[in-house]
């Protein structure tokens, strides 16, 4: 049982905060690419409890800063983006995207005050179609190295998901696997699926059994299930310290995902999403090729704010019931919610903006997230008593030994052996499985 104080660390990412200190050493998914449009408007980002704007000058250079100006604390946000930084409408300071005041007009030249004056600037990075900010101390780390981030941008669909919920929250339901014979496949008679699908065994048994580890990346579970010609179905994913978690619905082969749950503040997040456009997903039809109810539909968002919390907001909220239809639920879908992003967000924002984990009454089912947050605790208290850099920070390439989905191997072979079996033989559109074995040839 996770107790009251060990939630507190868990979940709390403000600045001096274990875990805000630790998500501090990585680099941060800020906003999607496509947000900030060269001399357009700033837009306000919640990132780690931090109030910031971004913008992209009209050159395409990106800056992220604190939206109080270091002047007289006006936001940022209703700067004018102009050539060389934006330009605060209280006074006329001007800022590059370093943050380096550039001009101070209405102060008389000879007080050359703007020497002395920088706006409180973030490091940032373009990877993935996606920006990212580093709000640590010092020099930044390497940036990141998950398989999906560098996929081809022809090969990849990227997107941004507000969640009114904590960011383990959202985590978590990335790494419990037996939720999908329900939450998403309840409503699905195990007869009626094909049997020629391999992933039609997360229908026909809805309790499997679990490996879990720790690993250089992380932690990791192997769900398995028997299945015929003395073989095993096995369902693997994965957590990255500090946000991230890859999710097994398809075919391991071409699984190339990576979800990053991150904070917003304690209460809100932004759940960023890379999925390889070849990959091919897990049951999705019966057995005479109608497509099941309730899986199938993307995400309907409102059209984007401008306040900090009114970007890539689901049109299903909780102030709707997400639009869960119960007509739908006693006939067609097991929830009554069309879609899986959908019937996910729905499941962790229920919860409430922080859930109460004391009230939890854990089984071996839960094995995968019981595993993952002694493994956070672990890196925290690591990392106050030695100062150690938690996995994947310094040593990026450590995230590449990592890949999620489903897969058939031979009943006797050991679960980490057919997973390194997998993972060898898996394509390699960025190149990675190539590079680690040539090292290890070397």
């Amino acid at each position: 049982m996770t107790t009251r104080e060990e939630n507190i660390r868990l979940t709390h990412v403000g600045k001096g905060t274990p875990m805000g200190s630790m998500m501090r050493r990585y680099w941060t998914p800020a906003c999607l690419a496509s947000e900030l449009v060269a001399g357009g408007a700033p837009v306000r980002i919640a990132l780690l409890g931090e109030k910031l704007v971004g913008f992209r000058s009209p050159d395409g250079s990106v800056g992220i800063f604190d939206h109080a100006c270091p002047h007289r604390c006006a936001s940022l946000f209703l700067g004018r983006n102009e050539e060389g930084g934006l330009r605060c409408v209280y006074h006329g300071w001007k800022f590059d995207t370093s943050g380096k005041c550039v001009d101070t007009p209405n102060v008389p030249a000879e007080y050359r005050v703007s020497e002395k004056v920088r706006a409180r600037a973030y490091p940032t990075l373009e990877l993935g179609g996606v920006i990212w900010a580093y709000l640590g101390e010092g020099d930044p780390p390497p940036p990141p190295a998950i398989e999906a981030l560098l996929l081809p941008a022809d090969q990849v669909r990227v997107s941004a998901s507000f969640r009114r919920c904590n960011w383990l929250q959202a985590l978590e339901g990335e790494i419990d696997t037996s939720h999908f014979g329900f939450l998403h496949g309840g409503g699905i008679d195990p007869d009626q699926v094909d049997p020629e699908n391999i992933h039609s065994l997360s229908i026909t048994d809805r309790a499997p059994r679990y490996h879990v580890t720790e690993t250089d990346w992380g932690t990791m579970y192997a769900a398995y299930r028997a299945a015929p010609e003395n073989q095993i179905y096995w369902r693997v994913a994965h957590y990255l310290p500090p946000f991230w978690t890859m999710f097994p619905d398809g075919d391991f082969a071409h699984n190339i995902v990576a979800n990053a749950a991150v904070p917003m503040d304690d209460e809100h997040s932004m759940v960023f999403l890379w999925i390889h456009t070849g990959r091919t997903t897990g049951v999705r039809a019966l057995k005479d090729g109608t497509p099941i109810v309730g899986l199938h539909k993307d995400e309907d968002y409102l059209p984007n704010g401008t306040g900090w919390f009114e970007r890539w907001r689901s049109v299903a909220q909780p102030d709707n019931d997400w639009l869960m239809d119960r007509a739908v639920q006693a006939s067609e879908s097991y929830t009554g919610m069309i879609g899986v992003q959908l019937q996910d967000q729905a499941v962790v924002e229920s919860m409430g903006a922080i859930v109460d984990r004391t009230l939890e009454f854990l089984t071996p089912s839960d094995r995968m997230v019981a595993t993952t947050r002694r493994c956070i605790l672990r890196l925290l208290a690591q990392m106050e008593d030695e100062a150690a850099s938690p996995p994947g920070v310094l040593d990026p390439e450590v995230s590449q030994g990592a890949r999620s989905g489903a897969y058939l191997a031979p009943a006797e072979q050991g679960w980490l052996e057919a997973y390194r079996d997998q993972l060898d033989k898996a394509d390699d559109p960025t190149g990675v499985i190539a590079a680690r074995r040539e090292a290890a040839v070397e």
